[in-house]
């Protein structure tokens, strides 16, 4: 029997108490052994309320006890820092999404972690849902023929979140609820289109294994803040990507995200709000993939499952760190493009930062 896994917690607030802590507890081969957070009384009740065997404010004397995994689920601009602090300290790490804010700390860490030989993971819940592999393996398998095109819409009830000072009402009853800045705070990344748009985005990347390499982008903004992106991106191989998001659903209702991915064989119809896969051919072999209803309703545990089996010695990784570095490339791209009136912008590429390529 393996020994039990030590996790360690850096940023626990909102996203972690609620969902990240409760599924690392609910394993009997993880032992919860160092939290970290501001605020002195709210780390205590944290603590004590989840059983961790040690608590400190500064995240680097819980590094110090020399934790198997760490997840890092601080705010945005904090997940360089904490995440290479991380790999040096010889953890497997579980990084929010999105990864960093700049494009080289991403890749930085990407190169990192490949020196140190351990894991990097990305929050994409999304890419862990039952089924979505085997998309994603069908795409790769040229189920479409070679890609030429491909359009994702992501819209999600999160306008309460990026705007004014209400926020969510759900989040009134979790354990924990976050500070406005963390969502709100353009320097800290806030906005819909590091919020949300690094979910879309990370998934249409690794589906189809597409490499953006150039930017057109428009925002809608509010007080400053991105509520809507709308983007054509350029990819290395020539395919084009049309990419869309909005805070703009009531709250309660499931985000709706949808891809239509076209190739020189057919489209591939994915509508992950309508639990539905289709595949149309030019030759006839269609394929309806088998999806149960309420199957695609996402939540994040698989990651936090798979960083843990990992470090127990499991091998795939869903949600790669280098696919994190590619979304958060893309995401400045689209957001520099859009504050020079749609310019197209070159994406920063792991090779252009002196790190070695990963294939996906």
């Amino acid at each position: 029997m393996n020994s039990p896994i030590k996790v360690a917690v850096i940023g626990a607030g909102w996203y972690a108490t609620q969902y990240h802590i409760p599924v690392l507890a609910s394993r009997a081969d993880v032992v919860l052994d160092g939290v970290s957070r501001r605020n002195a009384a709210e780390l205590e009740r944290i603590r004590s309320h989840f059983g961790f065997a040690f608590a400190a404010e500064d995240y680097h004397q819980v590094l110090a006890r020399k934790p198997d995994v760490v997840v890092v689920a601080s705010p945005h601009h904090m997940h360089y820092e904490q995440c290479m602090a991380a790999l040096d300290a010889g953890a497997h790490v579980l990084c929010e999404k999105p990864m960093t804010l700049d494009p080289a700390h991403a890749w930085a860490l990407v190169a990192r972690a490949r020196e140190v030989g351990r894991n990097l993971v990305l929050a994409n819940g999304y890419h862990y849902l039952p089924g979505i592999a085997e998309v994603r393996q069908a795409l790769l398998e040229s189920a479409v023929g070679r890609l030429e095109h491909v359009s994702c819409s992501f819209v999600s009830a999160t306008r309460a979140v990026f705007e004014g000072d209400v926020g969510m009402a759900r989040w009134q009853t979790h354990f924990c609820r976050p500070a406005r800045a963390t969502w709100q705070d353009p320097a800290q990344g806030g906005g819909f289109a590091y919020g949300q748009l690094s979910h879309s985005i990370a998934l249409t990347l690794w589906l189809t294994g597409l490499d953006a390499c150039a930017v057109s982008a428009h925002n809608y903004l509010v007080g400053g803040i991105d509520l809507c992106n709308a983007a054509s991106i350029l990819c290395s191989d020539g395919a084009v990507v049309s990419l869309s998001g909005a805070a703009a659903l009531p709250e309660g209702q499931r985000a709706l995200l949808r891809l239509l991915i076209t190739g020189t064989a057919g489209v591939m119809e994915v509508e992950l709000d309508r639990d539905r896969a289709v595949l149309h051919r030019h030759d006839g072999n269609n394929r309806q993939f088998s999806v149960e209803p309420g199957q695609w309703i996402y939540n994040c545990d698989g990651p936090v499952h798979a960083v843990i089996d990992m470090a127990n010695g499991a091998q795939t990784n869903l949600a790669p760190g280098d696919i994190g570095a590619a979304t958060v490339s893309t995401i400045a791209a689209l957001l520099a493009s859009a504050r020079g009136g749609g310019a197209s912008v070159v994406v920063s590429r792991s090779d252009s930062l002196g790190v070695d390529p990963i294939a996906r």
